[in-house]
C-alpha cells in the first residue's frame, strides 16, 4: 500500500504518478491508465462552491476516496489530493484489467475483454463495485477499496480533460488530462492527446509538473 505522503501533493503531481498503480477491492484488479487533474481554484473542480455534504471528501486530506453520482447512473471515483483544506482530486478515468475479469464482466454485463469493458470512469465505478457510500474511504489501508504500488510507465500522453465545456476556457484547455501512452485503455477522445515534455536532467520526471509540464505539438 502506498502511504497517506504519496498523496498529499498538488493534484497536477500526483495524477501521473497514479498512472501504472493498482485499484482493488474483492477480486478484482485494475491498472490506472488515465486520470484527470482537478485542483484548488479550478473552475472545473467540484470543490469550486466551497464544502457541502457531497463534496467534503474532496477537502479531506488526500489519500481519501470521493466518489459521486452522474446523471444518477454513475458512481466516478476520484483520488483526493493535496493537503486537508485545499479542495484537490484526481479522476480515475480508465483502467485495465489485471485480475478479477470474470466479476468485472458480470458487474459490468458485458462479455468483452476488449478496452469497452474499462475505458470511461463510470465503466470503473461499476467494475469495481463501489457506490458512494465508499466516499471519504481510505485508500492507504488494508481491506475494502486499495491502491497498490504498480509500475511506472515509460511514456505519459496529456491532454485537455473530458466534458468541462462549463468551466472557464483556461481550465478547458488546461492539459491536466494524463494517460498511459501507447496503451488501447484510453477513453475517447485520444487525437487531443500528446506526448508530455519535461525538462532534462530531473532526478524525478514526474516531480513538480505543475511548474514543468508542456506539450510537444503534432503536424
Amino acid at each position: 500500500l502506498l502511504t497517506p505522503d504519496f498523496y498529499q501533493v498538488d493534484a497536477l503531481d500526483l495524477a501521473p504518478r497514479l498512472l501504472g498503480k493498482h485499484l482493488k477491492k474483492d477480486d478484482v484488479v485494475l491498472q490506472i491508465t488515465e486520470v484527470e487533474a482537478y485542483r484548488p481554484n479550478d473552475s472545473a473542480c467540484h470543490g469550486r462552491f466551497g464544502i457541502t455534504a457531497r463534496t467534503a471528501p474532496v477537502f479531506g486530506a488526500g489519500g481519501h476516496a470521493y466518489i459521486y453520482l452522474c446523471y444518477g447512473l454513475h458512481n466516478m471515483l476520484n483520488v483526493v489530493a493535496d493537503k486537508e483544506g485545499n479542495g484537490a482530486a484526481v479522476l480515475i478515468r480508465s483502467c485495465a484489467p489485471v485480475c478479477g475479469l470474470k466479476t468485472i464482466q458480470q458487474r459490468r454485463g458485458l462479455k468483452t475483454e476488449k478496452p469497452a469493458l474499462l475505458t470511461g470512469p463510470g465503466k470503473v465505478g461499476q467494475a469495481l463495485g463501489i457506490s458512494t457510500e465508499w466516499s471519504n474511504h481510505p485508500l492507504f489501508t488494508p481491506g475494502g477499496l486499495e491502491i497498490l504500488d504498480g509500475p511506472v510507465p515509460e511514456k505519459i500522453v496529456v491532454g485537455p480533460r473530458v466534458g468541462i465545456n462549463y468551466a472557464l476556457p483556461e481550465h478547458v484547455n488546461a492539459p491536466w488530462r494524463f494517460a498511459i501512452a501507447d496503451t488501447q485503455w484510453i477513453s475517447a477522445p485520444k487525437n487531443t492527446l500528446r506526448p508530455m515534455i519535461v525538462k532534462e536532467k530531473e532526478e524525478n520526471p514526474l516531480s513538480c509538473l505543475c511548474d514543468r509540464l508542456s506539450l510537444e505539438s503534432r503536424p
